[in-house]
């Protein structure tokens, strides 16, 4: 890989944490990361600007740990079923809002 993506792929990871931190909402960063990133995965985009856009923005934008920080909060509260609802309810949604955004993507190509 160029030394010039990896300055893009750096750039990009600046941009997605920036907005994250702006945001500050792990559930609504998670359904718009989620929507653009099936809409990015059915463009075939190439070798570079996939990694520069999932890998970069969208790996910073949607961290993982945000997500496991949120349900590890719930978790020390003690309330499993709260935090069984959570955990399948934050899947299956941000499952179904990247198919949504692949096969929307899909209808305007």
């Amino acid at each position: 890989m160029k030394i010039k993506n990896i300055i893009y792929i750096l750039l990009a990871s600046y941009l997605g944490t920036f907005l994250r931190l702006y945001i500050d909402n792990n559930f609504i960063i998670s359904i718009i990361g989620s929507f653009f990133v099936g809409f990015l995965i059915s463009k075939r985009l190439s070798y570079s600007n996939e990694k520069i856009l999932l890998t970069g923005f969208f790996a910073c934008f949607t961290s993982f740990s945000g997500f496991i920080y949120f349900l590890y909060k719930i978790f020390n509260q003690g309330d499993w079923m709260k935090f069984i609802i959570y955990f399948n309810l934050i899947i299956i949604i941000n499952l179904f809002t990247m198919y949504c955004g692949f096969l929307i993507s899909r209808k305007i190509t």
